[in-house]
């Protein structure tokens, strides 16, 4: 089932970005150990006392929003009523109440969303009793926290998690993982269970041509079996097929009937676009070929790489830059390549929804990938890899430990869709990150592993 999406609300400067940092880090969820790999996410697929969600701070979702604050804080409480499971209010204990809480206030009040009121700074005694002035937005009782000193924040997350539909239960620790629990995994590819249907999810920022698209990848040659209403994310998930494979896209492109959706919401479409990755399989991120992988283009795939998702990076309207030739695909595509360091093995796909042009090249794109993302090596394979690379490149001395050196004694692939690989070693700690990043490039060498996210762990003996 998705994962609950849990949104921090709030006009600026009042500590919604301390907050996210700190229920992210509390548990250290979001970790890797590939260098350059940004920090500041604006998302997080993260977990709390064992309750799996996604975590979202709304401020910054834009970078010159426009209008006054008031109308911004109004378009973040439509935003979280529309997307958010559970929305926390955060409001300023040193300003008081102000007219952009009460407005923000107020429109959460007729969403049927539960929301948590967060008073944050509260550093001092004086400053709880303080906390009393803000019963009069009508949010039930103020929770007091202070964000940057860590006060309040477990009384706070434990009343949002009671909020929270059902149990998302976070994955075992990697140390945990045990063999056993794969040993019905199957061994040879021809075991491997077919999936009926391959998830689509179109997301982007607004006016890259997500619609479009939809509409050219819906309207050739396809034959379309049922849009079916989604989740209560507001998406239109539809059904259909392409070259006798059953696939579903999940809708953030605006498939909505117009009017149920405010001009200012759109903007902040993120929430939107971070509950379509969590349920799809390949993520097909849309941008502007005039504006090439801006940093939510960034923050989303970012997302999408750590829920270990396929992802497809669309240029759309290319017909714009076309007659600059085939050179300028070339530095576009290491453009965008560059920007996305952290994944740079992404497919990128050049599109012209609006002229139809590129959809099929996409399409086969996404079935190839879809069937790399399947694939099963057997362990016989895996083990005269994992000899070889051994032998051409052992595992460094760790001078911490006392000059110890790692011991893989073994390498099984136990999941796919992403493939994942579990190697048996001494001490997992002992393993760098740059020896992982080793042994999972002769992985994909060897076994044509090119355009997937693949997961390594590492178990003691």
């Amino acid at each position: 089932m998705p994962l609950p999406i849990i949104a921090i609300v709030g006009r600026p400067n009042v500590g919604k970005s301390s907050l996210f940092n700190r229920i992210v880090g509390w548990r250290h969820a979001i970790v890797s150990d590939i260098a350059g790999t940004t920090r500041d996410r604006l998302m997080a697929d993260t977990d709390w006392e064992g309750r799996r969600f996604i975590l979202l701070d709304t401020g910054g979702l834009e970078s010159a929003p426009e209008g006054e604050i008031r109308a911004r804080v109004q378009e973040q409480a439509e935003m979280a009523m529309n997307d958010a499971d559970v929305i926390i209010l955060m409001v300023d204990v040193a300003d008081g109440v102000t007219p952009s809480d009460m407005i923000a206030a107020q429109r959460l009040r007729t969403t049927e969303k539960p929301v948590v009121l967060a008073v944050n700074k509260v550093d001092n005694d004086n400053r709880e009793l303080n906390i009393h002035e803000f019963y009069q937005l009508g949010m039930g009782d103020p929770i007091p926290v202070s964000a940057f000193h860590n006060y309040g924040v477990y009384d706070l997350m434990e009343q949002v998690l009671d909020h929270l539909p059902g149990v998302a239960a976070i994955d075992p620790p990697e140390d945990d993982l045990d063999e056993d629990d794969f040993e019905d995994f199957p061994e040879s590819p021809e075991d491997v269970p077919p999936q009926a249907e391959l998830n689509l999810a179109i997301v982007g920022r607004t006016n890259v041509g997500k619609s479009a698209l939809l509409n050219a990848i819906l309207g050739q040659e396809r034959s379309i079996v049922s849009p079916t209403a989604g989740t209560t994310r507001d998406a239109l998930d539809t059904q259909f097929s392409y070259r006798g494979h059953e696939m579903v896209v999940v809708d953030t492109a605006g498939m909505r009937r117009p009017g149920q959706v405010e001009r200012g919401i759109e903007k902040y479409s993120v929430i939107r676009a971070v509950g379509a990755v969590d349920r799809c399989d390949i993520a097909l991120i849309v941008i502007d070929a005039s504006e090439l992988a801006t940093a939510q283009d960034t923050h989303i795939a970012g997302l999408a790489w750590e829920m270990g998702r396929g992802v497809i990076v669309v240029v759309n309207k290319w017909d714009l830059r076309e007659e600059q030739g085939r050179y300028a695909r070339a530095e576009t595509e290491a453009l965008v390549r560059e920007r996305l360091h952290f994944m740079s093995y992404v497919p990128v796909c050049f599109t012209s929804a609006l002229h139809e042009q590129g959809i099929g090249g996409l399409m086969d794109t996404a079935l190839d990938l879809w069937d790399e993302r399947r694939r099963l090596v057997t362990s016989r394979d895996l083990q005269f890899l994992l000899a070889d690379a051994m032998a051409e490149h052992s595992p460094p001395m760790v001078k911490r430990n006392r000059g110890v050196r790692a011991r893989i004694n073994r390498v099984r692939q136990v999941g796919i869709n992403p493939p994942t690989f579990l190697f048996t070693v001494n001490d997992p700690r002992l393993i760098h990150y740059t020896y992982k990043r080793y042994l999972e490039n002769r992985i994909r060498e060897a076994f044509g592993f090119d355009r997937t996210h693949l997961r390594l762990v590492f178990r003691r003996v």
